[in-house]
């Protein structure tokens, strides 16, 4: 009887502490990052997303927040802001720079939640051309070693792929941005664009793989928009090659994709030995290496032109991404389940700005590979 008497007692002391939520931060600067510490007596659920200059991380739970402003002296970080937004708390870190990119990672005993953020360059060609706001174009000595890039438009004819609340269906976003990204390319670079399909047909994802491979590409792009059971999911991600997915989220867009067609819920056995199979082919060639860096490059680019909230780049076991022998990506543009981010897809604007900003990653892909 003292034994539950007590056990009760300290459920009862927990609860009103875990109601009060104090965060202690502290930061340095070193050559080449800063490094953020946001250390809590308690762990606490939350999120990160970015925009142009800002971090946000938004802490989950009706916690009632404490937080004292000073003043910050930082090569990059120049001030801590938070405000409550629903039932969860919001806390800031404004930058000195537009551009940047983080690693965030968590410890324990105490909790802390580690952010390392490291300042981007100017975009590598920020250089205009004429009123299609495109990057300079490269000279044929600078794209001697590329030739064909291969873009995939995802899902198509009666694989149409996820549907938006309005009705708007991937496999049509995903055609009008490959089509514009192909026409921004052929205008600026001295390659060979070709796409996978051009029409509303179906196409498999061996098909697709198959086309870049006998085009002999030095790239791979495959385009679609993201879906989620939660509406309110938002943001760009970028994926490459890998036999286990980053996490359960991103394995089931795996899933899906790999088999959108057929509405299975798995890859099947053989698929997953292929996919060994030609990671150990594409580790010996470094196409994953290569794979992250042109992933890294576009999802840069999509965060800074489309202030869209940064997913980063993820891994995870796509087919069409497993048999392609070529650098390649997954891109996924926006959440089509999101409305506002529907309610973007539709407009020639939006589609524009992705094919501009992929357009972009390329460059800058190519700037540091060549």
């Amino acid at each position: 009887m003292k034994k539950k008497y007590f056990i009760l007692l300290v459920f009862l002391y927990l609860i009103p502490n875990l109601q009060g939520l104090t965060l202690k931060v502290r930061y340095a600067d070193h050559p080449d990052f800063t490094r953020v510490v946001i250390e809590s007596y308690i762990a606490f659920p939350y999120q990160i997303y970015t925009q142009p200059g800002k971090i946000n991380i938004e802490i989950k739970g009706d916690f009632n927040f404490g937080f004292s402003r000073k003043k910050v002296y930082s090569k990059i970080l120049k001030e801590f802001l938070w405000e409550k937004r629903n039932s969860n708390i919001i806390f800031k870190l404004i930058l000195k720079k537009e551009r940047f990119s983080i690693d965030y990672f968590t410890l324990i005993n105490p909790f802390r939640l580690v952010i390392d953020i490291k300042e981007l360059s100017s975009p590598i060609i920020p250089e205009l051309k004429g009123k299609e706001n495109e990057s300079a174009s490269y000279s044929e000595k600078d794209l001697s070693y590329i030739k064909t890039i291969v873009i995939d438009p995802g899902h198509g004819g009666s694989d149409r792929g996820a549907k938006g609340p309005s009705g708007l269906l991937e496999k049509n976003i995903t055609l009008a941005i490959a089509k514009e990204l192909k026409s921004i390319i052929e205008r600026n670079l001295p390659v060979r664009v070709v796409l996978t399909r051009t029409e509303d047909v179906n196409l498999s994802l061996e098909d697709r793989a198959s086309i870049a491979n006998n085009q002999k590409a030095d790239m791979f792009i495959s385009i679609h928009a993201n879906a989620s059971y939660r509406k309110s999911a938002h943001g760009s991600e970028t994926y490459f090659l890998s036999l286990h997915a980053s996490d359960e989220e991103t394995r089931r867009l795996a899933y899906f994709e790999n088999n959108s067609d057929k509405l299975e819920h798995e890859i099947l056995p053989e698929n997953v030995e292929d996919i060994k199979l030609i990671l150990w082919d594409l580790a010996q060639t470094s196409y994953l290496k290569q794979s992250s860096q042109l992933a890294e490059s576009i999802q840069n680019e999509l965060n800074y032109l489309l202030g869209t909230t940064n997913r980063g780049i993820k891994q995870a076991p796509f087919k069409v991404l497993s048999n392609v022998a070529m650098p390649a990506v997954l891109i996924e543009v926006a959440f089509i389940s999101n409305p506002e981010e529907e309610k973007k897809l539709s407009s020639q604007k939006f589609q524009r700005q992705v094919a501009l900003a992929i357009y972009r990653g390329i460059i800058n892909y190519l700037k540091i590979t060549k």
